[in-house]
Parts: structure tokens; C-alpha cells; sequence
């Protein structure tokens, strides 16, 4: 079956591959298995194609909504002693000893959070969607939308700033006064 250029869901799949996979990699961290994921969604996607209805939603829409499955699948099938690898990429001109120890402790605070509070931070975040895009791929109102991710960075920032966050050094110990 022949799809024309507007009513083909993978038209531009260059952005939507670079979206789903950011979106991805934040949910189950960059590497290999993201990319192993982000593979199983166009598959599916190919697959489907035909299921995809444009009167629902964008492309990207559609296409998180099977990377959701998708993610959802791959952390069942992970050992429960497997954290996320690194799931928050920050470029910036901090040194890279400082962005790392960043990266550390983000990725660390998100993991403390629930499901969801994850979900929202990784759409929002990772696949760079709107609150209004994310309500419609939810199923939710915009307005729940941006309270529920206004909270879910709340909490965040309150793990960030504790210094309790487990497996995360935040100083060398020779600055604390330790010896």
C-alpha cells in the first residue's frame, strides 16, 4: 500500500527518530538498549502504519504512545537491581567534572521519583513535547498536565537539593574537611 507525503505518519523521520529516541533514552538511559527500543517503535510503527489516524494527533504523538509501550516492556524485562543507566544529558560550558557529578545526581533524584512523576519529566524533558501535546498523548487536561509536571519538579528539586541523595557524591571528601 502507498502512502502519500502528508498522510504518511513517517514522513520525517529523521526528527521523529531523533524524538523518540530522546524520549527513550531518558526513560531507560543512552546506549544500547535505547537504540535497541527506539528500533522496536519504528518497527512497530512500519508494521502499524495503517492504524495511524491524523484526525488523533501528530505523528510524534502516535509514535510515543508505542514507545511508551515499548519502554514500559523493557523495564519489566530488566533485573530489579538494574538502575537506568545515565538518563540526563546536559551541555553547557561547566567543566565536565562538574557536569558530571550534575548528570549524576539528576539522574539519581529522578529515579527516586514515582512512574509517573518519570513519564511526565521524560516527555517533557526527553521528547520535548508541550503540556498540551503530553495531555493529548495522556488522555488528560492541559492544565492537570502542567500541575502534575509543576509538582514532579518540585519533587525533584527537593531530592536535588537534599544532600541524601543515595549513591551520589556531591563534594570530594577533601573539601568537606574528611581525611
Amino acid at each position: 500500500m502507498s502512502f502519500g507525503f502528508t498522510r504518511d505518519p513517517l514522513a520525517n523521520p529523521e526528527e521523529l527518530i531523533r524524538r523518540v529516541y530522546a524520549y527513550v533514552a531518558y526513560r531507560l538511559g543512552d546506549g544500547p538498549e535505547a537504540e535497541d527500543v527506539t528500533s522496536e517503535v519504528f518497527e512497530r510503527a512500519v508494521k502499524y502504519r495503517s492504524s495511524y489516524d491524523r484526525a488523533k494527533g501528530q505523528p510524534v504523538g502516535w509514535l510515543l504512545g508505542i514507545a511508551r509501550r515499548c519502554v514500559t516492556a523493557s523495564l519489566a524485562q530488566r533485573a530489579p537491581s538494574q538502575p537506568a543507566d545515565d538518563v540526563v544529558t546536559a551541555v553547557d560550558d561547566r567543566p565536565l567534572e562538574e557536569n558530571s557529578i550534575r548528570r549524576l545526581t539528576i539522574a539519581a533524584a529522578v529515579a527516586q521519583l514515582g512512574q509517573r512523576d518519570q513519564e511526565l519529566i521524560a516527555l517533557r524533558f526527553g521528547a520535548d513535547l508541550t503540556a498540551g501535546q503530553i495531555a493529548q498523548l495522556l488522555d488528560m487536561q492541559t492544565n492537570a498536565v502542567e500541575v502534575a509536571l509543576h509538582r514532579a519538579l518540585a519533587r525533584l528539586r527537593s531530592i536535588v537539593e537534599s544532600e541524601e541523595t543515595p549513591g551520589v557524591v556531591t563534594r570530594h571528601p577533601a573539601e568537606s574537611g574528611a581525611r
